[in-house]
């Protein structure tokens, strides 16, 4: 049997993500470089695009997507600042401060997805980050949400994922894997 290739997993995710969403004229695109978002024109609807075709790389683009109020959604790339790899120490905390809650969101998709996440502090060539703290940054968050509700793209999402994949109801338990959250 051959492996399956992320194209051929991010294809199906991709016509999901464009029937959910239709009627906010947004696309999931993916992209052969950088992520990156376009709001929408007149001629075109707003696009998530996500890096090289790559499945958790379209999951984390969409939790940015489904955190964007109204306003961000009308920037390139919400309008958000990027400082990228290379980060020092002072950039790195800044970073990791904007991205507990997208990669929060990002975990609870794979999840229901059938899909395992890791955590990326997106800073190979820069200072060591503190892995660890920013994972119980990221699960604390995502307990949070599990408790008091994910952001209301993101819950349709979730569902519809948990629907096309046959996943079950997300629930804290689900999230204790290999001991990551020990304290």
């Amino acid at each position: 049997m051959l492996p399956v290739t992320d194209t051929e997993q991010t294809a199906p995710l991709i016509a999901l993500f464009n029937q959910t969403f239709h009627a906010l004229n947004t696309i999931l695109v993916k992209g052969d470089g950088e992520p990156l978002y376009l709001p929408a024109t007149a001629a075109t609807p707003a696009q998530v695009i996500f890096a090289n075709g790559y499945f958790a790389s379209a999951m984390h683009e969409l939790a940015h997507w489904c955190l964007a109020g109204e306003e961000r959604r009308k920037l390139e790339d919400y309008g958000y600042w990027y400082c990228p790899d290379g980060r020092d120490a002072i950039e790195q905390a800044e970073f990791e401060k904007v991205e507990v809650k997208p990669q929060a969101i990002e975990w609870a998709f794979m999840a229901a997805s059938g899909r395992d996440f890791r955590v990326s502090t997106d800073n190979l060539n820069g200072v060591e980050p503190d892995r660890l703290g920013f994972q119980h940054q990221v699960y604390d968050q995502l307990r949070d949400y599990l408790q008091d509700g994910f952001p209301p793209r993101a819950q349709q999402w979730i569902k519809a994922l948990q629907q096309a994949y046959q996943t079950a109801e997300l629930s804290i338990a689900d999230f204790n894997y290999r001991g990551m959250y020990e304290r």
